[in-house]
């Protein structure tokens, strides 16, 4: 029988170790004994993820109960796995106890779930792989806690923030996960690399960024285009190097221009969050934008400012939208004529809801 293999190239890659690894316990599980889930999974009853979990659980009956029990159990299994997916197969398997051996169950449950634990674990990994572009390709396994934590952290962040919102899910969560680390950052709570906080650092010519023409370069080496420049160049918790025309540093941070402590503090009283129409993201995902900005000699001040959440940072400096501060002086966006010919200028109610 055939459990896979390795790609056309004859390797694993290192995103298909653990993989592998569990595929070497399946077939050496098999072939030392658990003769149903063998001939199961040699008929076709059961898939490869199906058996993992049928064996895994028939192990922890084996221990606990003994071969008679173990033989049940494995009976009971492969008859539920023409019924269950592997998930829900996995959590009929921790209490199978309970319909062939009820008297050692919650003794044995608990031993179940720190197989599991172990197993977790063990084949816990991420990998970051850099592709020929500068992006970055995420690979891995997370185990149950951090799971847990991952999805607490961005699947508030990955829902759509407005009806206008036309990201797939895929890239919601993209861009949720990125709001994290700007979060992260922000919160200087990181360790230090090198002596210095956690940050981000651009590298740009100022004449390039005060034309919009000119390239950034990461300090690890990678590219960014003219418009991602000056949209990071708005968010205080990544640090433009502008260099002169013979490359000497004109400014490191410069933090006269950042929009920083009580200045922000003014901003979040004023706008309360993200002041796009419609969002509904609070001060803490927000960058503070210059409206008209410092690169092309907007100040650094209430009046030239507004909060918005990296979707719409990024919205505003790549799209049509524009923002201007009303006569009451609370920022409202003025939609592109494609959208609504009449270019009626619009304010997000939300925050003064709530």
């Amino acid at each position: 029988m055939s459990l896979g293999g390795p790609a056309a190239d004859g390797s694993w890659g290192t995103e298909g170790i653990p993989a592998a690894r569990r595929l070497v316990d399946l077939a050496a599980a098999l072939d030392t004994g658990n003769p149903g889930v063998r001939h199961a999974l040699a008929d076709g009853h059961v898939t490869v993820d199906q058996a993992r979990i049928i064996v895994d659980a028939v192990d922890t009956v084996q221990n606990a109960a003994g071969p008679e029990a173990a033989a049940k159990a494995c009976g009971v299994l492969v008859e539920w796995a023409g019924q269950f997916d592997p998930t829900l197969l996995r959590k009929l398997g921790t209490r199978i106890l309970d319909h062939v051996a009820p008297d050692i169950a919650d003794a044995a449950a608990k031993a179940a779930l720190d197989a599991e634990a172990h197993r977790a674990a063990r084949d816990r990994h991420l990998t970051l792989s850099t592709l020929t572009d500068g992006r970055l390709r995420l690979t891995g396994i997370l185990d149950t806690e951090t799971a847990g934590l991952l999805r607490a952290a961005i699947d508030p962040l990955g829902a759509p923030v407005g009806p206008d919102d036309q990201r797939s899910p895929g890239q919601r969560r993209h861009d949720a996960f990125g709001d994290v680390c700007r979060l992260a950052l922000r919160t200087g709570g990181l360790p230090e690399h090198g002596g210095d906080s956690a940050q981000i650092v651009v590298t740009t010519s100022y004449e390039g960024l005060t034309r919009q023409l000119g390239s950034g370069t990461l300090d690890t080496g990678l590219h960014l285009t003219p418009e991602a420049v000056r949209r990071l160049a708005c968010d205080a918790a990544i640090l433009p190097a502008v260099l002169n025309s013979t490359g000497q540093p004109l400014d490191l941070g410069r933090q006269r221009r950042l929009i920083t402590g009580p200045l922000r503090r003014a901003l979040v009283l004023r706008d309360r969050g993200c002041a796009f129409p419609g969002c509904d993201r609070p001060p803490r995902w927000c960058d503070a934008h210059h409206i008209h900005h410092w690169a092309d000699g907007g100040t650094t001040s209430l009046a030239n400012a507004v909060l918005l959440c990296g979707h719409h940072h990024r919205h505003l400096h790549h799209g049509d939208w524009t923002v201007r501060l009303a006569g009451d002086g609370h920022p409202e966006f003025v939609p592109p004529a494609w959208l609504d010919p009449g270019q009626l200028p619009r304010r997000n109610h939300y925050h003064r809801r709530t």
